[in-house]
């Protein structure tokens, strides 16, 4: 694996390097399954039974069959497709004004189907709040379904604090009222257990590079029986939902990809995530007992995510200190921006706290040693930073 060195990554919720095994067959199929799956010759049929192969590999990791996955070039795309795909779908059978119900923390992909769906559909859209923690509250969910109400979207696991939501206790309530649910579960596969019968949901986004596969594939977990508008019309691929020539290559590399995730995971991945957390969280406690706050909830939370706060520390000034760590101010979605995150706002922070938050998020690679490493760069860089601070202050006396 190609990680620096000289840089300690812990930006997994970002982005996670391509796995050598993935590359490995990426650059078989780059040569030998080049064919267009819908050509009826050898190379075409090639191509058509490789593409099967990673769709009931993808199918495999969430207990799905490979019927029910739909590739698209991304998460967001997926995201769009189930939201917009189900209500364009619902109108187009009869149902003049319907309900969405989401929650003010979701995916940006998320919010943004649901305003256009306002915008340009008349579509009635309810905005949930979540507690300190980040979570929905069941029961404040269930009192906003209405008899309009035709879908539920609740994220799986929150990209910067990684709070995991109820989703199999909020499937129980919709599946009541008799309304469909979709989760974006891009951050929870492969670092916990997901299985679609257990959570109860009719709709799933899963994302490629979540799980060490390249950027520009993902997938769609869509119900048997569910019934979706395309976003692009056309030829007829992905079971008529999603026109284009099928990425056999990259598709390939997810299905691989997610083979790897549910080994990894019956080797106790996600014990390992935790464990790793957990000393990264307590040796920061250790150095900064009085400065360091965490967000998110304490025990229902993705196993590699820990989202924090050193109290008068911006997060993109102590970014830029500690060079030799790769992290992220807020979610990779927003990275640059002097803003504070909607997610940190929607938990109760202050502008001020919310704009020093950083995410440390761990994947594959994370060792130990990288763990002790990178609490050592912390503090040092946090004390640079105290020094200049009190410099300045001095001058300006």
């Amino acid at each position: 694996m190609a990680l620096r060195s000289d840089l300690i990554y812990l930006d997994y919720n970002a982005t996670t390097p391509v796995d050598p095994r993935v590359a490995e067959v990426i650059m078989h199929s780059l040569t030998f399954e080049f064919g267009n799956p819908s050509s009826t010759h050898a190379y075409g049929e090639s191509a058509s039974i490789a593409l099967e192969l990673a769709r009931n590999q993808v199918a495999s990791l969430i207990g799905a069959s490979g019927s029910e996955i739909l590739f698209t070039g991304s998460g967001s795309e997926a995201d769009a497709l189930a939201i917009r795909g189900t209500i364009l779908a619902a109108k187009g059978a009869g149902l003049e004004r319907p309900h969405v119900i989401t929650q003010v923390t979701e995916h940006p992909a998320v919010l943004a189907a649901c305003r256009e769906l306002e915008e340009l559909h008349g579509v009635t859209v309810t905005y949930l709040p979540v507690d300190e923690h980040g979570r929905v509250e069941p029961l404040q969910l269930e009192r906003a379904i209405t008899p309009e109400t035709f879908l539920i979207s609740i994220m799986h696991a929150n990209n910067e604090i990684g709070t995991l939501q109820p989703i199999a206790q909020i499937a129980a309530i919709a599946k009541a009222h008799g309304v469909l649910l979709h989760c974006d579960a891009a951050q929870s596969i492969g670092k916990i257990p997901v299985n679609v019968d257990d959570l109860q949901v009719d709709l799933l986004t899963i994302v490629g590079h979540k799980i060490y596969a390249p950027k520009g594939i993902a997938a769609l977990y869509v119900r048997n029986g569910i019934q979706l508008r395309p976003l692009v019309g056309g030829g007829g691929q992905e079971h008529g939902l999603r026109a284009g020539t099928e990425n056999v290559v990259f598709a390939l590399g997810f299905g691989k990809a997610s083979e790897l995730a549910g080994e990894s995971l019956l080797d106790g991945e996600t014990e390992r995530l935790t464990a790793l957390r957990d000393r990264l969280e307590r040796l920061l406690r250790e150095e900064m007992p009085d400065r360091v706050h965490f967000h998110g909830h304490p025990t229902e939370r993705l196993p590699n995510t820990l989202n924090l706060h050193i109290a008068g520390v911006p997060a993109l000034a102590l970014l830029a200190a500690m060079s030799a760590i790769a992290a992220s101010a807020g979610s990779a979605c927003h990275a640059g921006r002097d803003e504070p995150s909607s997610v940190l706002i929607a938990l109760g922070l202050s502008t001020v706290d919310a704009l020093a938050a950083i995410r440390f998020s761990l994947g594959r690679w994370s060792t130990e040693d990288e763990i002790d490493q990178a609490v050592a760069h912390i503090v040092a860089s946090v004390q640079v930073l105290d020094q200049e601070v009190t410099s300045l202050r001095t001058t300006q006396l």
